[in-house]
């Protein structure tokens, strides 16, 4: 049992750093896009017409994306001020606790952000700008974000369940 879980955190961790990657790349593609941006309206008073819409579609990607990594590397805003006063069995079934209700948390999440995908795809949706972009794509990125963020928050979860066998710190 202990060797299947580890195999489930390691899944997560190994997705949640390909997701992260794909982050950076979203970045670097938005980068570029606001500078072409830039580039063509101070020599040619020209614009692209996409690169307010597609920053704010990639804002949103890296965001749904990369939270799973955020999560594996301690990145979001705990409280460990209550945490460290606490003894640390206590501590640990607390951070179980709050992770296993998070972890159903996003869950619902997900299954509305899945449901809003099927919406947009039934109803043909697309944003209200020049480009006419189906919101489909931006929404399934999201959504597949957000699958990688609850897996993550499932072996996470796993992680701080162990870590009240083993006595070690997990977040």
């Amino acid at each position: 049992m202990v060797m299947m879980m580890n195999q489930i955190i390691r899944f997560t961790e190994s997705l949640s750093n390909q997701m992260a990657k794909i982050s950076a790349v979203l970045l670097g593609l938005m980068s570029v896009l606001i500078l072409v941006e830039i580039f063509l309206w101070n020599l040619f008073e020209k614009t692209t017409l996409i690169a307010d819409e597609y920053s704010a579609y990639g804002l949103a990607a890296i965001i749904f994306l990369g939270a799973g990594y955020c999560l594996k590397e301690k990145g979001h805003i705990r409280i460990t001020l209550v945490l460290g006063l606490l003894p640390e069995k206590a501590s640990r079934v607390i951070t179980f606790i709050s992770t296993v209700i998070t972890t159903c948390f996003m869950g619902y999440v997900w299954w509305w952000l899945f449901k809003m995908v099927q919406a947009t795809l039934r109803y043909g949706s697309t944003s209200g700008t020049l480009t006419n972009t189906p919101l489909w794509i931006p929404q399934t990125i999201m959504l597949i974000g957000a699958t990688c963020f609850f897996i993550q928050l499932i072996g996470t979860s796993i992680k701080t369940f162990q870590a009240i066998e083993t006595g070690e710190e997990v977040i």
